[in-house]
């Protein structure tokens, strides 16, 4: 996992008060593909074009449900 993929899990709190740290490796790996699988869907989206939204940061947060 990079700094930023570390970054980014900081701020979900996973590694808040040894969260992270006291999963097992099977909860480690799951969440790492959980990660890869949200990156390969947004490039989904991106390389489909813009079908979910009139730009493609609206096309992103409509395709996975986010609001802005």
């Amino acid at each position: 996992m990079n700094d930023r993929m570390e970054n980014l899990m900081y701020h979900s709190g996973l590694t808040a008060s040894g969260c992270w740290d006291d999963m097992d490796d099977y909860a480690h790996k799951a969440i790492e593909k959980l990660a890869e699988l949200i990156v390969k869907e947004t490039l989904q989206v991106a390389k489909t074009g813009i079908e979910f939204g009139p730009s493609m940061e609206e096309a992103v947060y409509t395709y996975f449900g986010i609001k802005e």
